[in-house]
């Protein structure tokens, strides 16, 4: 990709993404996440219909007088992106690649954090850590977000997931928000998302495309595994194959989506070429439901 043609994708993804976390996503986003925590504002005078339990009650009794103390949301959170670029992420049907939709979906996150006064990170990784960048406000430093994950040349090509969630585990210390960007193809890794989802606010972010679930009637193909470079034919206008492509491809959604139901996850499920903002918005109002009761 020329110097160009990235300057042309990076402004059609602020373009459409940053209207995206304003118009779309960005209250849904606000009561989603919480604060680092609950400080102390100021003490005031009680007003009837104030909660007694909010009564200070030394300085009622040395003023001669009901205060209660007043208390607000410390709202700045830093939001970590851990984004996949392996090789498996170069590969789209339907006009756009699993990469172009990861860099979409990352840029509406970050656009939705600075608008919120949050701070946001990425972490780019294969089978290897590619590329960190810490954690800061303003639109600038999310364009370099969304350039690093347009143009960085990764040099690996498989995936580790665990070393990466490992990797913002050792970086990142005061309690944030993750987003675990991929594909998903990948083995033993849910051990590290268990332990990040107790020390983070951990959300996956499982992107795929509509040829890795059913296979189209094209003929004999050549088949070739990014990741490995393993290649093989495929009939694929043998029903039998197309069939049992599709069981396996099921049964490993349903193994994929019952990991993520035992570690009390709740991912965002996306597919290339459908609009993401729709199951992003769903999993930010269910998160708001449930902060609610």
């Amino acid at each position: 990709m020329n110097a160009t043609e990235l300057i042309r994708k990076v402004r059609r993804i602020q373009i459409r993404t940053s209207r995206i976390s304003s118009e779309v996503l960005s209250g849904n986003y606000h009561s989603a996440f919480r604060g680092r925590g609950i400080e102390f504002e100021e003490v005031r005078p009680y007003i009837v219909g104030d909660d007694i339990r909010s009564i200070d009650w030394n300085v009622s009794a040395r003023v001669g007088s009901p205060h209660i103390k007043i208390f607000k949301e410390e709202r700045e959170l830093t939001v970590m992106l851990a984004v996949d670029l392996s090789a498996s992420q170069n590969f789209g049907t339907q006009g756009t690649l699993k990469r172009e939709m990861v860099a979409e979906i990352a840029a509406t996150l970050a656009f939705s954090a600075i608008r919120n006064g949050d701070k946001v990170g990425m972490l780019a990784f294969t089978d290897r850590i590619e590329r960190f960048v810490p954690p800061r406000k303003g639109t600038r430093h999310v364009l370099r977000i969304v350039r690093e994950l347009l143009a960085l040349e990764v040099k690996g090509k498989g995936t580790r997931i665990a070393a990466a969630i490992d990797e913002v585990l050792g970086i990142v210390r005061k309690r944030s928000v993750l987003f675990v960007i991929s594909d998903f193809q990948d083995v033993g890794w849910e051990r590290s998302m268990a332990i990040a989802r107790r020390r983070h606010d951990c959300i996956p972010v499982v992107i795929s495309d509509r040829c890795e679930q059913s296979l189209p009637n094209v003929g004999l193909i050549e088949v070739e595994d990014p990741e490995t470079g393993e290649r093989f034919m495929m009939d694929t206008a043998d029903r039998g194959v197309r069939a049992r492509f599709a069981n396996i491809a099921a049964g490993e959604r349903l193994q994929l989506q019952q990991t993520f139901m035992r570690l009390k996850m709740d991912p965002v499920e996306v597919e290339t070429g459908s609009d993401f903002v729709k199951p992003l918005t769903e999993v930010f109002r269910r998160r708001e439901s449930r902060r609610a009761r």
